[in-house]
């Protein structure tokens, strides 16, 4: 329901506001055609204080008056705009915020060189062609030295993964919460700076995008920071990640926290194997090392193992299904795949999550080949049927209805283990610690032949393509087995 005017308008002031704006629809600016119907809004709602005069009304077309509901009819306009930035993708940072500011010439520059010079007690930035002094502090834990400051776009950025190097930014971008930000910060203070660092001379972000995000939309152009100056980046990132998944009222995204702690895990996992102090180089061993090095419990050494064997597996670039993995915690029409989900259907049956005693540079570690295997299998399950998936389609659609019921959680979960138990079958092994390895293992290509049948044969279950309502739906809901 749309926000109704406190008093009707007349004719001629009608006359007047289409005279202002022409027949253009405050929300997008396109046209409203002669036969289309012009309604007329507060530009600043009446409930915050906009009067209804004419100079705070503007013409809308009837679609978008009705779209807005209860919207402040600025605040819908600023939706749009918002919604239109998001269609550019799940994984956004403020970087893709800043270049969408920059594109559309809100912003002329971001990410700007700056200069700094320290004494003892301050540090002098150096930037837009003026210098500005910061009273400096030192932590008392790390030693790292920091700095409070007011500072404008021009010289910020987000520290995301660049140039083969791990950045500190933890998250994607949520939409929802950035437009709820951008209405909260119209009426409300910042209750604290983001956080960045001065690393290689540039700000850049690592908390608090959303914040920044959220007020760009505001027209806000300087941001308050709390920054640190060249911190040791393996150690501020592993706080980093701590803060945001441990003690934070927001959780990282499951997808995020693989993406992360994936990327982070394999860098050292390169380490250890270039590394010519080891006789013998084993998953097992490397998963100690960094354990007694970092000081992990078991629970965080096993979540970064298996989030470095996830991200090597939804490789986008080779894993056609992983285009259909949500960024969030939960599936969504055109997403329909979760980590959550995958964790406890595909994965937990076809990957071998634990470091295996193989010596890295032996015949016998298959680690590489199984992630190619368990790609290759994604990709079979994705060419056989869901490929066909269409967020657009109804319930009622039978192709559409039949994936429903396929991809819905207890149903996956269901059949991921017994197509684990049939391709054992069919590759006749039957010993429970090599089923346990299923895919960690050279596969011919009749082998994989034999995989693909058994899915086909899966796929072309009858009942999968029931009515609407039928009993299977009310069996999928209730019961795994």
């Amino acid at each position: 329901m749309a926000i109704t005017l406190e008093r009707q308008i007349t004719e001629d002031e009608k006359n007047h506001i289409i005279e202002r704006f022409g027949r253009k629809c405050y929300a997008t600016g396109h046209d409203i055609s002669d036969t289309d119907e012009i309604h007329f809004d507060h530009i600043r709602a009446f409930v915050m204080d906009g009067a209804s005069e004419i100079d705070n009304i503007a013409p809308m077309c009837q679609s978008h008056n009705l779209q807005k509901g209860r919207l402040p009819l600025e605040d819908f306009r600023v939706k749009l705009r918002i919604d239109e930035f998001f269609t550019r993708g799940q994984t956004l940072t403020l970087k893709d915020e800043l270049l969408h500011f920059k594109e559309k010439d809100i912003i002329k520059i971001f990410g700007e060189t700056v200069y700094h010079e320290e004494s003892n007690s301050e540090i002098e930035l150096e930037f837009n062609n003026q210098k500005e002094k910061f009273r400096l502090y030192i932590c008392p834990t790390t030693k790292w030295k920091y700095f409070y400051a007011n500072l404008p776009v021009s010289i910020i950025n987000s520290d995301d993964d660049e140039d083969g190097n791990i950045g500190l930014q933890p998250r994607y971008l949520i939409q929802d919460k950035v437009f709820d930000l951008y209405r909260h910060f119209q009426n409300n203070t910042v209750l604290q700076p983001s956080l960045a660092r001065l690393y290689k001379n540039k700000i850049l972000v690592f908390d608090g995008q959303h914040k920044i995000a959220a007020m760009l939309w505001g027209e806000r152009k300087i941001f308050e920071f709390k920054i640190y100056i060249n911190p040791d980046p393996k150690a501020l990132n592993k706080t980093n990640i701590a803060a945001h998944d441990k003690f934070a009222q927001t959780r990282f995204f499951s997808s995020v926290m693989i993406a992360k702690l994936g990327s982070q895990f394999g860098k050292q996992f390169e380490e250890y194997k270039n590394n010519e102090n080891e006789e013998k180089k084993t998953e097992a061993g490397f998963v100690k090392f960094v354990k007694l090095n970092e000081q992990l419990t078991n629970a965080d050494i096993n979540k970064r193992f298996t989030s470095f064997l996830y991200n090597a597996v939804l490789d986008e670039t080779t894993n056609n299904l992983a285009r259909l993995v949500s960024k969030g915690n939960r599936g969504s029409a055109e997403y329909p795949l979760t980590m959550d989900l995958l964790n406890k259907s595909l994965f937990s049956n076809f990957i071998y999550r634990n470091p295996t005693d193989d010596d890295l540079t032996g015949k016998d570690y298959k680690r590489d080949k199984e992630i190619e295997n368990v790609i290759r299998l994604c990709n079979i399950i994705h060419g056989e049927i869901m490929h066909k998936w269409d967020s657009t389609k109804s319930v009622n659609d039978i192709t559409q209805n039949k994936l429903n019921r396929m991809f819905r959680s207890k149903s996956i979960m269901g059949w991921s283990e017994l197509l684990r138990d049939a391709i054992a079958a069919k590759l006749e092994i039957s010993d429970q610690d090599e089923k346990a390895l299923l895919l960690y293992r050279d596969l011919s290509e009749d082998e994989f032949e034999k995989i693909k049948k058994i899915f086909r044969r899966l796929v072309s279950w009858s009942l999968w393509e029931s009515p609407v309502n039928s009993e299977i739906d009310r069996v999928l809901a209730d019961n795994l087995n």
